[in-house]
């Protein structure tokens, strides 16, 4: 196999048991790299949590790579080929926690800053790296609290390439500029405890709820926009009952989600689930908690630049989406930068003997390094 540099520092990365919030030593991994080509490097902790801003150039416009060293936990590490934090490579395809999500885009946001430095030392502008251990855990102390941090300062980011797994066939054929916002709420309904056989003495809040929650699962909440599907509820999870077969229960649980567009707002879907509840008897408390707003980043200089770079080193044109989860762009977007997600292929992300193809990485460096050449050269 040809040598290659992000591969080499992809293996070195992947060897870090970093398992939310944990970082263990990827970030002075990169931040070391980083120093060698001139970048200002700060280590911001809160709490558990170990961040990594690094910035070269004090000049704006800022071009950001964000991304996270944490990975999901390994599961039974027996049902894995090969040991999670031992990356092997077999039939062309490296393994190993975070190998997709996202150590190996870690790496090639690395190697292609080198090489665009090297080439070009005197670039317009700022580059700057955004890197967390707090994207896969609660994300209190990651990415909110650096941008915190900056806007209280003052520090603006123009431009931000997150390194998140968004290609779905082959690499680079979606870009993510966009994300639907997550909003979660756990609806409790308040009933009577009492004896299955003597119901006229008990309220059984399943039976009460449940035209109510057939009624959310119908809902059209909205139908979505050129850049958004429409939005979605789910159910996660329902609970209730003692555990006996003979009993009433006194309180139902149920927990759910919104993935909501740009159409509608959090207070918009709180109230009508409110309007919806409310036409029956019901005794209920709901809590809510937004996880992220909705973002949107037009066409324009940041997706220009990252489509220009797919074509030059793919020859392949690519797609724009907003499907799937949040990511830590939703911190980044308000702040007025555009924002987009470029990455290697998302198939195995949170899986057992999650993989990427070892084919995929120079070019998604040549992919980073061409974005750079295109905005800042």
């Amino acid at each position: 196999m040809p040598h290659s540099d992000t591969l080499e520092l992809s293996l070195e990365l992947l060897k870090q048991p970093s398992v939310t919030p944990s970082d263990f030593d990827c970030q002075t991994i990169m931040a070391n790299r980083l120093k060698n080509i001139g970048f200002n490097v700060e280590s911001m902790r809160f709490a558990d949590v170990d961040n990594l801003w690094a910035r070269r150039g004090k000049e704006s416009p800022v071009f950001c790579f964000a991304g996270h060293t944490d990975v999901v936990p390994t599961g039974a590490s027996d049902a894995w080929h090969s040991a999670p934090f031992d990356p092997q490579i077999r039939e062309g395809k490296l393994y190993g926690r975070g190998s997709a999500d996202m150590k190996t885009a870690l790496a090639a946001m690395v190697v292609a800053t080198e090489r665009f430095v090297e080439k070009y030392p005197n670039h317009r502008g700022s580059i700057a790296y955004l890197i967390t251990s707090d994207e896969e855990g609660p994300a209190i102390n990651g990415t909110v609290k650096v941008i915190e941090t900056l806007e209280a300062r003052q520090e603006k980011i123009d431009w931000c390439l997150v390194g998140e797994p968004s290609s779905t066939n082959k690499l680079g054929d979606i870009i993510k500029n966009g994300r639907r916002g997550s909003l979660n709420g756990i609806l409790t309904v308040q009933g009577k405890q009492g004896h299955v056989a003597y119901p006229h003495l008990a309220k059984n809040p399943i039976h009460l709820a449940s035209t109510a929650i057939d009624d959310l699962c119908k809902e059209v909440w909205d139908h979505g926009n050129e850049y958004f599907p429409a939005t979605s509820f789910q159910i996660s999870n329902i609970q209730a009952g003692t555990g006996a077969t003979n009993v009433i229960p006194d309180i139902l649980t149920v927990t759910f989600n919104f993935r909501f567009s740009t159409e509608v707002t959090v207070e918009q879907l709180k109230s009508r689930v409110k309007a919806i509840l409310d036409q029956y008897d019901l005794n209920y408390n709901i809590t809510w908690n937004l996880s992220g707003l909705p973002f949107l980043t037009p066409v324009g200089d940041l997706v220009e630049a990252a489509q220009q770079a797919i074509v030059q080193v793919t020859g392949s044109e690519t797609t724009l989406s907003t499907s799937g989860g949040t990511s830590d762009g939703r911190f980044i977007a308000p702040t007025g930068a555009q924002v987009i997600e470029l990455g290697v292929l998302n198939a195995t992300i949170h899986q057992i003997n999650e993989h990427v193809n070892v084919d995929d990485l120079e070019p998604l460096a040549k992919i980073y390094e061409q974005t750079l050449v295109n905005l800042l050269a």
